[in-house]
């Protein structure tokens, strides 16, 4: 058993991505090209926004974001504590200071309470200036996109959606990857929509961002091409193979993988029921389902479940062990007295079943079976 079966994905595509692969191959135009500009075109058109803009990988998408936004030394940038690292990373980097936030105790999202307090603390002190918010899009669950967005405009802050979680999830009818003045994504191969290596994408409405976008992707070119450098930027680009791989995916997600995802998710939430704290999606939201996350009564309670799940041989992931303002990395980051209450209460009870769209009814119930001996 897969936590994520990229075989069975493979085996049910690999007529169209070996052909896709070995038309790559045979053109020798292994970067750019005819595949990399339809994937752009599709992912705009099935996000629904004006733009897309591929690129190396999901932090690369994310650090051009922050450059375009202008981001250095100086500026707060708001964050859920409760993500992966890379969602802030790129911040950190450009000099800016990470203000975490608290979760919503029902998505895992960015609260936006909490969000809202630690503006109000960093307007407060007056010694940082509030930038950006990174809202993460956690475990493929929509954030609150109407309360946060308020919040933006309220207090003159630019919205960027971290959606490398939630490709094909929606809220209220619009797919994520259309939310903020700039939206990035992964194709990491554990994602929902995932390539065979490292690729990731932008997301755009507005014609002059788009541009600096793609300039920042290719080292600052300018208009006259790839040796008129306007500023400085990063090597970060797509590669057609990825490309070529990703097409069929896309296809794949669309048609039949995220429905695939929401049947087994049903499954478990029917048979955990009563029994552990299963996701909660909000009204008029659709989850992607990047990982299918449960909350057991306490740690102990945890602890036996993921014993009783290795003894089997079953795979489980813990997503995330700690809370980002706990980490070594980020303990000089201001603090402005948030007790971070419902991240910590998050970290010491969660804990992660396998989730894919190939996830066999047998399988699933091994899995079932395993988590009830042991929720007691």
């Amino acid at each position: 058993m897969q936590f994520i079966d990229l075989n069975a994905q493979y085996r049910a595509l690999q007529a169209e991505i070996d052909a896709n692969i070995r038309s790559v191959l045979s053109s020798a135009q292994f970067i750019g090209g005819p595949f990399v500009r339809e994937l752009e075109e599709r992912l705009a058109a099935y996000v629904g926004r004006k733009h897309c803009i591929s690129c190396a990988n999901g932090t690369d998408a994310l650090q051009v974001a922050c450059m375009a936004a202008g981001v250095g030394p100086g500026d707060a940038v708001f964050c859920t504590d409760v993500t992966m690292v890379a969602s802030v990373e790129p911040a950190k980097m450009l000099g800016a200071s990470i203000v975490f936030c608290d979760i919503d105790p029902h998505t895992y999202n960015l609260s936006p309470d909490s969000l809202e307090r630690q503006i109000l603390a960093v307007q407060s002190e007056g010694k940082l200036h509030p930038k950006v918010v990174i809202a993460v899009d956690i475990f493929g669950n929509p954030c609150d996109y109407h309360a946060i967005s308020h919040i933006c405009e309220t207090y003159d802050l630019l919205l960027i959606e971290d959606a490398a979680q939630s490709f094909g999830a929606s809220y209220h009818g619009k797919r994520c990857g259309s939310f903020g003045t700039i939206a990035t994504t992964s194709f990491f191969p554990a994602k929902p929509l995932g390539c065979y290596g490292d690729g990731g994408a932008l997301f755009v409405d507005d014609d002059e961002l788009e541009k600096l976008l793609r300039s920042l992707c290719v080292h600052g070119k300018g208009p006259g091409g790839k040796y008129d450098n306007v500023r400085v930027g990063l090597n970060s680009r797509l590669d057609a193979i990825q490309a070529a791989v990703l097409l069929p995916k896309l296809k794949a997600l669309d048609e039949y993988e995220l429905a695939a995802r929401q049947t087994a998710a049903r499954r478990y939430n029917d048979a955990f029921a009563g029994r552990l704290v299963t996701p909660f999606v909000a009204e008029r939201c659709v989850s992607a389902y990047a990982q299918y996350v449960l909350l057991a009564k306490d740690a102990g309670q945890r602890d036996r479940i993921i014993a009783s799940l290795e003894e089997k041989n079953i795979p489980n992931m813990v997503y995330y062990p700690t809370p980002q303002h706990a980490l070594p990395v980020f303990q000089n980051e201001p603090r402005y007295g948030e007790t971070f209450l419902n991240a910590d209460d998050y970290c010491a009870r969660t804990f992660s079943l396998p989730m894919h769209p190939y996830l066999e009814t047998q399988e699933q119930q091994q899995v079932i079976d395993a988590v009830l001996e042991a929720a007691i």
